[in-house]
């Protein structure tokens, strides 16, 4: 090898002085993302190469949620015909297996959104917990607040650092970890029958992906809700491992805050 020699300290700060630089660029950001399931990275795509500064918190070292796992450790998907245009313009291959039906690999799917949404300009932060939402005076989610996931998982007594957003999107799957906590400590009524979660119900992969689309609304002012945390907050069934409802389900939840960024 030749060129400058490898020193051990500037490659420390090489990493450490980029990271920040990038964190304290996202620290206010037109729409924060709790979530790197496919529903939330398919909307930090739309969002992002609309040019609407977006960042995506995931607290798993690995982005993607439970597609890498495919069905039951099977790396394959399901995707509808519905869907299908979606995969075609992102490139992803799929099979026809049978009519209405085809299969995709989990891997490349998900490896590909996460691409694609970082080269749209999207921010992506693994490791990161969400653990708040900002709450405005006039009771509206305004950001997150998060800390890294390895001291939430050691239990220590560390505070949190808080993320301004003018909109936050709950894509946190069957937890609905950010709805929950709007529940539980703002009080907020959400848009649900009920005023509250209305609970996941099990398994009916038709019923499930007719009704994601219907389900995928501002569930409290300033916080929109995707994917499977669309369908339990708003008491429907889960859908297993067909995966076009949850893009769908990101591309309405993009298109819906490209209008009202748009409008404000």
């Amino acid at each position: 090898m030749s060129g400058v020699k490898i020193n051990d300290v500037m490659v420390t700060r090489a990493i450490v002085e980029t990271w920040h630089k990038k964190f304290l660029s996202d620290t206010e950001v037109e729409v924060a993302i709790v979530g790197a399931g496919p529903a939330g990275l398919m909307a930090a795509y739309d969002l992002g190469r609309s040019g609407v500064k977006t960042v995506v918190f995931e607290r798993n070292l690995a982005p993607g949620g439970g597609m890498w796992g495919g069905g039951f450790g099977y790396n394959y998907i399901v995707i509808q015909d519905a869907a299908k245009p979606i995969l075609d313009e992102l490139e992803i291959g799929t099979e026809l297996y049978a009519p209405g039906y085809y299969t995709a690999n989990s891997l490349e799917t998900m490896s590909t959104l996460i691409l694609k949404a970082l080269k749209a300009g999207v921010s992506i932060y693994n490791l990161i917990a969400f653990q708040d939402v900002m709450l405005s005076s006039d009771c509206r989610v305004c950001g997150v607040v998060i800390n890294w996931r390895p001291i939430e998982v050691g239990k220590y007594h560390v505070d949190p650092v808080s993320v301004g957003a003018k909109y936050v999107i709950d894509a946190t799957g069957h937890e609905m970890m950010v709805i929950n906590k709007v529940i539980t400590k703002c009080g907020l009524k959400l848009a649900t029958p009920s005023g509250k979660i209305e609970g996941e119900r099990s398994m009916n992969a038709e019923l499930g992906e007719t009704v994601i689309m219907d389900n995928t609304v501002e569930i409290a002012p300033g916080l929109f809700v995707v994917g499977m945390a669309a369908n339990a907050v708003m008491g429907s069934h889960r859908m297993g491992p067909i995966f076009g409802g949850m893009l769908l389900s990101g591309r309405k939840a993009a298109k819906d805050l490209k209008d009202k960024l748009g409008g404000s």
